[in-house]
């Protein structure tokens, strides 16, 4: 039986009229840009390295420009549905009404248990590591253990630690300035988004054109593809070496979630796709160009200085402030940890604005608590979801490391964008008269070459990272029993 187009969906014509349209096309940009650039560039690099060591800082480069290929690809299909489908919930409705209500149902509970709140506790810890920097005492060690809890492949140490603690913080204060408004939120994104992106412009500057031709730039470009084998047999450790990239990429999404707030959603939806996506891609490759003008790629995990450590052994995997460090001296690592610090920030705000929404149409589906589809009267926000939603990323927050919160986030992000592009390609065979303002470039083949590789990458990490990626699956499937209950008492 073929699903209903959205637009005759009770949730979606409620969710539409319900929310004040408080996103421009600045603003919708903005929070494109500001919840993909959060922290991960700023870090990852190191375990790229260290993971790639032995083929250079070619494959450095390699991994961020698949990745920005696959991210663009996959935003630019992504493009099409939102254009169709320009309401609360984006990525839910898509599912919902592409593939199944099951499905959609899936993303939600996903999305709520690992995907959003998840992001959110890993970027705000994130937040935590380079508030280390200027205050020396926010560490990582826990300082109040709540115990472990066994998963296969290891456990996962729960408990406080000044890092953590900061987290929690960053969230409650950003949940609490979402409440208040959407247009506060959207206003605080935009502010963001331009200090992030001024931040790279400085570090691309100071490292394409200040210190072209450096010293560390000639020792890398000597050794570029390094004494590796190249072979078929590097794809599952390069897919591996992904994790970190694409999370650092992932988000881009969001902007869907809250498409009934997005002022002209059938054209400023899909540019802020397009442009924002685009814009971040180029933005990372360039700062790791720069990062190999500033740092050798290959280093000493007990060197002393920045330099001696390189990319691969930077302090607690700071990257970013390394190469600022190079450059500026002690003052420019401090400059850029705060800089990084707004730009973390910034991340939270978007993805705490974005995913109620989600919750909002799950709700008004009977899908979710009612209270999740209730705004406030006059605010005209979420305030339960906020508030839902907060609660479970911070018991997130003391759950684990950066790494291992990412981790824990991808391979589940990566399952869902599988799907939502498949729906992609049955609504054109099932409902190829629904208006399509704008079409899917490439289709069908880019489309088709994305499904593929997220495929091939699900596989690998499957098999690579068993720690977080079978549990992340878990959930998943847990949502199955969940739903079936849900709608058992919906109906009664």
């Amino acid at each position: 039986m073929t699903n209903p187009p959205a637009s005759a969906s009770p949730a979606s014509s409620s969710s539409s009229s319900s929310f004040i349209t408080g996103i421009g096309p600045v603003a919708a940009i903005s929070l494109v840009v500001g919840t993909m650039i959060g922290s991960g560039i700023f870090i990852v690099s190191a375990d790229i390295g260290r993971q790639l060591g032995a083929w250079g800082p070619g494959a450095l480069l390699l991994v961020w420009l698949v990745t920005g290929l696959m991210t663009v690809m996959g935003a630019l299909a992504y493009a099409e549905l939102a254009a169709m489908m320009p309401t609360a919930g984006g990525q839910y409705v898509f599912l919902r009404d592409g593939l199944s209500p099951l499905v959609g149902f899936l993303f939600g509970w996903t999305l709520f248990t690992v995907i959003q709140t998840g992001t959110i506790a890993a970027v705000a810890v994130a937040f935590g590591k380079f508030l280390g920097v200027l205050l020396p005492g926010v560490t990582p060690d826990i300082f109040l253990s709540l115990g472990q809890l066994s998963m296969p492949g290891g456990t996962i140490e729960l408990g406080l630690s000044w890092q953590r603690l900061v987290a929690l913080g960053v969230v409650l204060v950003l949940t609490v300035v979402n409440a208040y408004g959407v247009a506060l939120g959207a206003r605080v994104q935009t502010v963001f988004a331009i200090a992030k992106v001024a931040a790279f412009a400085v570090l691309i500057f100071c490292g394409l054109v200040l210190m072209r031709g450096s010293e560390a730039w000639q020792g890398n470009t000597a050794s570029f593809w390094g004494t590796g084998e190249w072979s078929l047999a590097l794809v599952p450790l390069f897919g591996a070496a992904m994790v970190g990239s694409l999370f650092s990429a992932d988000a881009w999404n969001n902007v869907t979630f809250a498409a009934a707030e997005v002022r002209d959603p059938k054209r400023n939806l899909p540019l802020a796709l397009g442009v924002g996506t685009a814009l971040v891609s180029v933005i990372y490759l360039l700062a790791n160009v720069a990062y190999l003008h500033l740092l050798p790629f290959a280093g000493d995990p007990d060197g002393v200085g920045a330099a001696a450590r390189g990319i691969q052994y930077a302090v607690e995997d700071r990257v970013g402030t390394a190469a600022a460090e190079v450059f500026f001296g002690p003052a420019g690592a401090a400059f850029m940890a705060v800089a990084i610090m707004l730009s973390t920030f910034g991340c939270v705000n978007g993805l705490t604005l974005a995913g109620p929404r989600v919750y909002f149409a799950m709700a008004r589906d009977g899908l979710f608590f009612a209270r999740a589809g209730v705004l406030h009267p006059g605010r005209k926000t979420p305030v339960f979801g906020l508030g839902a939603q907060a609660l479970w990323a911070m018991v997130l927050c003391l759950s684990g490391s950066y790494g291992n919160l990412l981790d824990y986030v991808i391979f589940a992000s990566l399952l869902f964008y599988f799907f939502t592009v498949l729906a992609l390609f049955r609504l054109r065979r099932t409902q190829p008269d629904l208006p399509r303002p704008v079409k899917a470039f490439g289709y069908p083949v880019l489309p088709g070459v994305y499904l593929v590789a997220v495929l091939a990458l699900m596989g690998i990490l499957l098999l690579k990272k068993p720690l977080y990626t079978w549990p992340g699956l878990i959930v998943v499937a847990l949502g199955v029993p969940v739903y079936l209950l849900w709608r058992r008492g919906a109906r009664g």
